[in-house]
Parts: structure tokens; C-alpha cells; sequence
């Protein structure tokens, strides 16, 4: 019995890090045209211009420790759970919706979660998504760099 449960515990952890080794990189194919810096993003914020719908598709621990001011959190992409979530909020939005996704866990070369949730939203027909580009993470690329935050939902 307990060698059954070793060996599922064992297969079961191969096939997530099959799963992890598939979205590495993902993020780094996402085209430069769908791209925001943070700075960029500040800059809009600051403008008074209207403010893109802004979604985090990375952690639910990530969004309540820091966040954007004004985004919502919709799921971590890189599930099919975190995908129904994200397809759910922004289906009955118009297709032309300024939206803004982002995800900041870990370095954009490693993020598992902004390529599937533009990929979502682009065969959705969304004509206006851009992906925040974070070269780090959210602490460093974002928070460290005094841009607003809000911890909590």
C-alpha cells in the first residue's frame, strides 16, 4: 500500500514538472507589440486618461500581498481553472476593451501564467490587450520602484 502511494506521489510530481519545464518560456514569445513597460503603465495611470481594466493572472498570494491599485485578480492563467476565471470576467466586454494583464511571480522568462492569458484573450477576439512586461518580478520591477500599491483584495 504504501509503495502504491509512493509511486503515484512520484508520478504525480514528474508530471508537474513536465508541466513547469512546457511554460518556461512562454512568456518571452509574447509579441513586442503587445507589450507595456511599468513606466509606461505609471505614466497612463498618472495621466487621467481612461484607465485600461487591469487583470492579474499570476498568485492569489502575489495580488494580496501588493498590487496594482485599481486591477482585479483573475486567476492564475497557467491553470484551466485560472482560464475559465479570466474568460468568465471579461466575456461580456467589447471586443475593442483597453485591458492590461500581468503576473510579476517570477522572471518573464519563467512566467507561466501572461502567455496563456493573452493567448485567451487574443482568441477571444480582444483587439486592445497589452502584457506588462516585468523583467523580474512585480517586488522588483514594480514595488521597489515606488510605484502605487494596495495589499488585500
Amino acid at each position: 500500500m504504501i509503495t502504491r502511494i509512493f509511486v503515484r506521489a512520484l508520478a504525480l510530481s514528474w508530471l508537474a514538472a513536465i508541466i513547469s519545464l512546457q511554460a518556461v518560456g512562454q512568456a518571452s514569445s509574447v509579441p513586442s507589440s503587445r507589450l507595456m513597460t511599468p513606466e509606461d503603465l505609471v505614466k497612463l495611470l498618472q495621466s487621467g486618461k481612461e484607465k485600461p481594466l487591469m487583470l492579474q493572472v499570476g498568485s492569489h498570494m502575489l495580488f494580496l500581498q501588493a498590487h496594482i491599485p485599481g486591477s482585479e485578480y483573475a486567476g492564475p492563467a497557467a491553470s484551466d481553472a485560472g482560464l475559465q476565471q479570466l474568460r468568465k470576467r471579461v466575456a461580456a466586454l467589447p471586443r475593442n476593451k483597453f485591458i492590461v494583464l500581468y503576473c510579476g511571480c517570477c522572471p518573464w522568462n519563467h512566467c507561466p501564467n501572461v502567455k496563456p492569458a493573452d493567448d485567451a484573450l487574443q482568441a477571444m477576439g480582444f483587439m486592445n490587450v497589452k502584457v506588462l512586461y516585468i523583467s523580474d518580478n512585480f517586488g522588483t520591477n514594480w514595488v521597489d520602484k515606488g510605484y502605487p500599491t494596495v495589499k488585500g483584495e
